[in-house]
């Protein structure tokens, strides 16, 4: 990709869904490369939504994204995958294959963009060591914690080892011991140089970490820390 001054760069962004429904409002905000954010907001302001924008999941209605230098709104369905390869998602239900073990699960993305064995093995078994899991590699998902199947679902996210991480509400399921730990690993992620989006209600633990925040209502902007940081809005 082109190496930009910011990682993410929407431009006065809406999404309308089907039925005329505004989930984004003539969103503006930068987040610069190698750094980590908050986004927060009420159920249904549009977290998810802004998420999948920047995933390729959805497309906007109005405006234009940047990821990384890159305007998305030029790029083809042909190219998403190639798009996707420098994000990293990771998900509140962990998504992981129940009939796969922690390995299996890890290395699917590799798998699937054609590493070969040894560079899969190698990187798979450096996702779970960063994790915490490397001992957990041939555990079945259903016999793991939720903590536990919640880096799983960071390893796999990692083991390409992205330059930028999404995370949907990566927490929501945690008791508050094992939320602080999940948001120390993407601390860790980013002191080395991964830009970082977490979408979370969590405004204690949020506040606790002491990171910028950008907060959503009904689909605007009300709150954006990122200004003080070097973003303009």
């Amino acid at each position: 990709m082109i190496v930009g001054e910011f990682m993410i760069r929407f431009d006065n962004i809406s999404k309308q869904y089907p039925g005329g429904f505004e989930a984004l409002l003539g969103l503006s905000y930068h987040l610069p490369r190698g750094q980590m954010a908050y986004l927060t907001g009420h159920s249904g302001a549009g977290k998810s939504t802004l998420l999948k924008l920047i995933a390729m999941i959805e497309r906007p209605s109005r405006g234009q994204i940047f990821l990384d230098g890159v305007n998305l709104n030029q790029i083809g369905k042909s190219k998403i995958p190639y798009i996707r390869r420098n994000i990293g998602i990771i998900f509140q239900n962990h998504q992981l294959l129940n009939d796969r073990n922690v390995y299996q699960n890890v290395a699917l993305p590799l798998i699937i963009a054609g590493y070969r064995h040894q560079e899969v093995r190698k990187r798979v078994r450096a996702a779970l060591d960063q994790v915490d899991l490397l001992s957990k590699e041939n555990a079945m998902p259903i016999t793991l914690s939720g903590g536990e199947q919640q880096r799983v679902g960071i390893a796999r996210a990692i083991v390409h080892k992205p330059p930028l991480l999404l995370a949907d509400e990566p927490t929501g399921n945690l008791d508050p011991e094992l939320s602080k730990e999940i948001m120390q690993l993407f601390e860790r992620f980013n002191q080395v140089g991964v830009s970082v989006l977490i979408a979370s209600h969590d405004l204690n633990l949020i506040d606790e970490m002491g990171y910028p925040v950008i907060s959503l209502d009904e689909g605007r902007l009300i709150r954006n820390d990122l200004v003080s940081t070097g973003a303009l809005s």
